[in-house]
């Protein structure tokens, strides 16, 4: 009987901070404008704070002037000497956490700074958040009564310096809250073992004896989970090993491709898909609506939002704009300024707002993760969209996929490249190859362009992947579970050349 009184307590406590999202929901642009004041008045004694007279900045036009846009690369020193216990460099209060993070093939890895106020302010206020948006539209949510499971990244903490560095999820999972982890599976020791083959059955092993009324993970990974979970248990479907399921939140990568093969894991017709959109830099955006697939974007994370439009990213023209300056249907890069001090800091992530009152988005791709050697301007959510509507319209099932250019040459047109695993291939390649050429036309006006008469694209080439090509390609990076994703789509070959020597079938 206890279950039932926590689930109402739990509710009741969460939905309270429905009132204080009304803030930012009415006062969006006066809200922004003091968080960034109130942070660059924190940071004024820290080594960058000296370094741009922080204390003389009065207004968003100085703070433009003052600061530059930065990436990684710009901050990485002063980021080393903070691992090695330097303090008050970026932001006043200690920095001993990391968040380690890097790219699919590169073995140089980033470690973010993460602070106390970006643990407690941001990531934990966010996992709050989304469930208290998710009580509110679902009264009847039994969501308490059971225990989420979550997935994390597969690497534990390690210590450098007095200083700890590890998946923004296992930080997470180190530092969480008691009622956290009592309402979660598997436990920590489970979550934070390092070894993904090793761990997939341990987290089985655990989680089939709990009652599971949520699940939380990148869908890519959660489904190499759940798949093995129906294998070694010889169910038909999840539903028949946890029954009180009701929700699955989900972020990383495009849900898009993974909805219909979700919809057979978990036959219910009242089953909820919730998005969030967050990284190792900060939490940003909810989904605040059901059946929806835009995010309302967080503004009282402790956060600072810029954006620079895409037509002029990385241009002699490129400039950032505030909030209450976008336009809604426009590809933007992401430019953040935060409590951990990061500032003006270039995320890589790519959005479009499809709402300004209130502001919400979708994330369209990565600023690196795109094709425009042909002025095509191919995102990652063209290719997802037109990848999933092409599976449904001939009932066929991908498990993921990567797209390179084919560079022009004196008498060859340049063409799309692609690399697909599928787990339930079409009947007729060629009609697939077709079908999804004209559904990347129909999302992409620049690439309908370039394709008609073929006048600078011949038509799309498809590779089909052998079982496990992606799976053993990422293992023998030693980036098989948590937040590690396949790159979608790249201006360049390095990634499909590597795939296609683990041996791909090509149509």
């Amino acid at each position: 009987m206890a279950f039932p009184i926590i689930n109402s307590i739990a509710s009741w406590i969460l939905k309270k901070r429905i009132h204080q999202m009304e803030l930012f929901l009415k006062y969006p642009d006066e809200v922004q404008e003091e968080l960034l004041i109130n942070l660059i008045r924190t940071a004024e004694n820290t080594f960058l704070g000296k370094q741009y007279d922080f204390s003389s900045i009065k207004n968003y036009q100085t703070f433009t002037e003052r600061v530059p846009i930065s990436t990684y690369e710009d901050l990485e020193p002063l980021i080393e000497q903070t691992r090695k216990g330097q303090q008050n460099v970026f932001w006043p209060s200690p920095i001993k956490w990391f968040a380690k993070s890097s790219g699919t093939t590169n073995a140089k890895s980033k470690f973010i700074p993460v602070s106390n106020e970006t643990l407690d302010l941001c990531h934990y206020k966010a996992s709050k958040d989304l469930l208290c948006l998710y009580l509110n539209n679902n009264e009847n949510s039994q969501l308490f009564t059971g225990k989420s499971l979550r997935l994390g990244g597969s690497k534990q903490l390690y210590e450098d310096n007095n200083t700890f560095f590890g998946d923004l999820s296992a930080i997470l999972i180190d530092n969480m809250p008691i009622w956290a982890e009592f309402s979660s599976t598997p436990s920590n020791k489970v979550s934070l073992m390092g070894d993904w083959e090793t761990k997939l059955p341990a987290i089985i092993n655990e989680t089939i004896q709990e009652n599971v009324t949520s699940l939380a993970g990148v869908p890519s990974w959660m489904m190499v989970l759940l798949n093995k979970t129906l294998e070694t248990t010889g169910k038909e479907n999840l539903i028949d090993i946890w029954p009180n399921a009701e929700v699955y939140f989900h972020g990383g990568v495009n849900f898009e491709p993974y909805r219909e093969p979700y919809k057979k894991l978990f036959p219910k017709d009242n089953f909820r898909y919730y998005e969030i959109y967050n990284a190792s830099e900060g939490f940003f955006a909810i989904q605040d609506r059901n059946n929806s697939n835009e995010l309302l974007l967080m503004l009282d994370y402790g956060i600072f939002y810029e954006f620079i439009p895409m037509d002029t990213f990385g241009t002699s023209n490129q400039r950032a704009i505030p909030l209450n300056q976008v336009e809604i249907n426009k590809n933007y890069a992401i430019v953040i300024s935060t409590n951990s001090g990061l500032w003006r800091y270039l995320i890589g992530d790519t959005i479009r707002f499809t709402s300004t009152n209130p502001y919400r988005i979708v994330v369209t791709g990565r600023t690196k993760h795109h094709i425009n050697v042909f002025g095509e301007e191919l995102m990652v959510e063209n290719t997802d969209k037109a990848i999933a509507k092409t599976c449904q319209e001939l009932n066929c099932e991908v498990v993921d996929y990567t797209v390179a250019p084919i560079f022009m040459h004196e008498k060859t047109k340049g063409a799309h490249e692609w690399i697909i695993e599928f787990k339930i291939k079409p009947q007729n390649i060629d009609t697939f190859s077709t079908l999804l050429d004209k559904n990347i036309q129909l999302l992409n006006s620049d690439y309908e362009a370039k394709r008609h008469n073929n006048m600078t694209l011949n038509p799309l080439v498809i590779n089909i992947a052998r079982p496990n090509l992606f799976y053993d390609w990422l293992k023998e990076k030693d980036k098989l579970g948590g937040q590690h994703k396949i790159p979608r789509l790249s201006n360049e070959r390095i990634y499909l050349e590597e795939l296609l020597q683990h041996q791909v079938y090509q149509i």
